[in-house]
């Protein structure tokens, strides 16, 4: 089964700091906050609040730390999270690469153990491997409701970051619900977590999680500056939420691939053009799949398509960022560009 089976203090630390808060509050306004005793008595309530906050800090780390891995690959070190008690382990698609088998380091143990790849998803970067020889009394990490995830709320990034192994960083969550692309050619992540918790070279496919021992979202990468030659943007990370990596990775040990993405779909394939000033004008239509959502919708090649929804196309990137901001079966309004007019129709998305 997924998720610990011991039972845990599941406090709410925000209730804790919240009614520090509200208790300093009143010490200003009545020169008090009563409890039995005088105020003179008690030590100041403010203090409190640090100590709290770290308490909960050390109950999460202690908690959630023995459930992240470092994964060995042939290309080098990435991070992993126990997924149940049988001993699969949830990461990232780029973190696998190419490879079938692989060496697992347990936070609890100096001794590698040895892994195999159930499945591999890059459209959304996820994989599963399996240890080949569990042991017992593995600590499945517990997954929570990432669709109750809030901006503000704090959560630590855990993972093996540079190879510096079961390393914790802190941050809040910064935005839900982005779309990110991971290049030209390369993944377009929808629905993502993005945090201000710092997220290294080898902390992908750790775990992001709150301040109630919940993985909220699977790291996966950090933006990267143009101003900064393509650096790390410091502060800038984003995380596969949990409510993804529950559905592909059920369906993955079960059926050892994805067979229901969530992914919508145009059903066409495009390519970058460039309008005036040589800059990326949208994206035009090369090929249409026979009787999928574009075909039906009187899409046809040669259509430059400039906007999907609220979104702008200026490139094959932007419309792939667009489509992953929806569902299958979404109906949307498209427009394109065809022989110089300006059209629109309106377009019910496939699946990918």
């Amino acid at each position: 089964m997924r998720g610990r089976t011991d039972s845990r203090d599941r406090r709410d630390p925000r209730a804790s700091t919240w009614t520090a808060a509200g208790c300093a509050a009143a010490l200003l306004l009545a020169g008090g906050c009563t409890g039995g005793s005088s105020a003179a008595e008690d030590p100041p309530v403010p203090h409190a609040i640090p100590g709290d906050l770290e308490a909960a800090y050390q109950d999460v780390v202690h908690d959630v730390l023995p459930s992240v891995v470092q994964i060995t690959t042939e290309d080098g070190l990435g991070s992993g999270v126990l997924y149940d008690d049988s001993g699969h382990i949830v990461t990232n698609a780029h973190v696998v690469g190419e490879g079938r088998d692989f060496e697992v380091l347990l936070a609890t143990s100096q001794t590698p153990l040895s892994a195999r790849l159930v499945s591999s998803y890059p459209p959304q970067d996820l994989a599963v491997i399996a240890l080949t020889d569990p042991p017992d009394g593995l600590r499945a990490a517990e997954f929570g409701d990432s669709s109750r995830v809030e901006v503000g709320q704090i959560v630590l990034a855990m993972g093996n970051p540079l190879g510096l192994s079961s390393s914790v960083t802190q941050g809040i969550v910064s935005a839900v619900g982005r779309s990110v692309s991971e290049g030209e050619g390369q993944a377009t992540l929808g629905n993502m977590v993005q945090t201000s918790a710092a997220i290294n070279p080898g902390n992908s496919g750790g775990a992001l999680v709150d301040l109630s021992g919940d993985v909220v979202g699977i790291p996966t990468l950090a933006a990267r500056d143009p101003g900064l030659g393509g650096g790390q943007a410091p502060g800038i990370g984003f995380a596969i939420p949990a409510s993804t990596v529950t559905s592909l990775a059920d369906q993955m040990i079960e059926h050892g691939r994805v067979v229901d993405s969530g992914r919508a779909a145009l059903g066409v394939s495009v390519r970058t053009v460039l309008g005036d000033g040589f800059e990326p004008a949208g994206a035009a239509i090369v090929d249409v799949t026979e009787g999928g959502p574009a075909d039906r919708a009187g899409l046809r090649p040669g259509d430059v398509l400039v906007k999907l929804g609220a979104d702008p196309v200026t490139d094959v990137v932007s419309l792939t960022e667009a489509l992953a901001s929806h569902r299958p079966d979404d109906t949307v309004r498209v427009r394109y560009a065809r022989d110089g007019e300006r059209k629109s129709a309106d377009v019910t998305l496939g699946e990918a």
